[in-house]
This record gives C-alpha cells, sequence and structure tokens, in this order.
C-alpha cells in the first residue's frame, strides 16, 4: 500500500513540474495506454472495462482539440486528425471493434512519436517549452 502511495506521489510530482510539451507527450501515452486496455478488455469481452478505456482515450482527445490554436495550418491539420480519431473510437466503442482501435493505436501512437522528436529537439537547442 505504501509503493502504491509513493508511485501515486511521484506521479503527481512528475504532473506538476512537466513543462507544457512533457505534459502533452503524457497525455499521447496515457491515450495509447487507455486503447491498449481496451483492446485487451475486447478480449476478455470486458464491455463495461472496453467502454471506460475507450472514453478515457476520447477525452484526452478531445482535451487536445480543445486546445488547438486554429490561427495555425497545422492546427487545423490535427484537428481534422482528432477528429477522425474521436468519431472512430465513438464507433469502435459501440462495436467493440479492435480493429478500429488499432486504427486509431497506429495515428495516436504515431503523433506522440512526432511530438517526442520534437521535444529532444527543443531540448537540444535549448527553444521552445521551457519552464
Amino acid at each position: 500500500m505504501a509503493v502504491n502511495r509513493s508511485y501515486q506521489q511521484y506521479q503527481q510530482n512528475s504532473v506538476m513540474t512537466a513543462s507544457p510539451g512533457e505534459l502533452t507527450l503524457m497525455l499521447y501515452n496515457g491515450c495509447i495506454k487507455f486503447i491498449k486496455q481496451a483492446m485487451i478488455s475486447i478480449d476478455k469481452k470486458d464491455i463495461e472495462q472496453t467502454h471506460n478505456n475507450i472514453v478515457r482515450a476520447q477525452d484526452i482527445i478531445m482535451e487536445f482539440m480543445s486546445t488547438l490554436n486554429m490561427d495555425y495550418d497545422v492546427s487545423q491539420n490535427l484537428m481534422q486528425i482528432y477528429e477522425f480519431m474521436k468519431n472512430h473510437l465513438a464507433e469502435a466503442n459501440a462495436k467493440k471493434d479492435k480493429a478500429m482501435l488499432e486504427e486509431v493505436l497506429e495515428l495516436v501512437t504515431d503523433l506522440r512519436n512526432t511530438w517526442n522528436e520534437a521535444l529532444k529537439l527543443t531540448r537540444k537547442n535549448g527553444t521552445g517549452w521551457q519552464k
């Protein structure tokens, strides 16, 4: 029990001290985790857990959508990708369709990897989302 509390404290500290760029990376990782858990829940025929994990992934996607600055072309492109993922997750949830989740997982993973590379470059160059 004490180990669990220590881990939760560590996670909370990680979030509180993370830069905006690192928080975004954490959200991508969380979305990936929830999609993978939903896929496992489908295999176990656990409908409630599948639903809960997909909804959590959708919540993260909607958070990304709400924070886009639509003054930039890249944000408009990302909005289309996020819309697709959100809708695909909803349909996957309704159908309990693992293949649809895999499609979204691939997109989220690609976005996460791209974001991670951008973070590495900003750290290397000393620019960007530093606190």
